[in-house]
């Protein structure tokens, strides 16, 4: 499957995005804000649900299902501010497992201005404000096996 390279301009976009980000797992050290840069970026091993999809048609031919994960970049560009919960900035070696990347506007009908949040699980969460959605996701290499599909329990978040 080729390196997936997704932008986002808008929130149906950045949907897209967070779909294809759902369960990736990162680091604390892997994430930075560079305020002077107005950019927030992080690296993260997301799982790949497109592959998973097709696994899911050939366990259904009888054919075991093979899950990957992929390494990628995420670049949210127009940061003015950068808000954390429930994460010590401190310990670079804590694991996040990222379940949505959402976008909320606050400026107004016509304004573009709003906050992009990623929601992880245990309830920690990064708050971004943006002047606007301008979002890169990018694929950095070769995809590799995953022992198991991540789970979802009903009801849980």
């Amino acid at each position: 499957m080729p390196d997936l390279k997704l932008i986002a301009f808008d929130a149906e976009d950045l949907g897209v995005i967070s779909a294809h980000l759902q369960d990736a797992v990162l680091r604390v050290g892997d994430m930075a804000y560079l305020p002077k840069e107005k950019r927030f970026v992080a690296i993260a091993n997301r799982f790949d649900w497109a592959n998973a999809a097709d696994g899911a048609l050939k366990a259904k031919r009888g054919a075991e299902p093979q899950f990957e994960r992929r390494r990628a970049a995420v670049r949210f560009e127009r940061v003015n501010a950068a808000q954390i919960q429930g994460l010590d900035l401190k310990d670079k070696r804590t694991s996040l497992a990222l379940l949505a990347v959402t976008f909320e506007p606050t400026g107004g009908a016509k304004s573009p201005e709003g906050n992009v949040t990623l929601t992880f699980s245990g309830g920690a969460a990064i708050r971004l404000g943006v002047e606007c959605i301008e979002i890169e996701l990018k694929d950095l290499g070769a995809a590799w096996a995953a022992k198991r599909s991540p789970e979802h329990p009903e009801g849980a978040s």
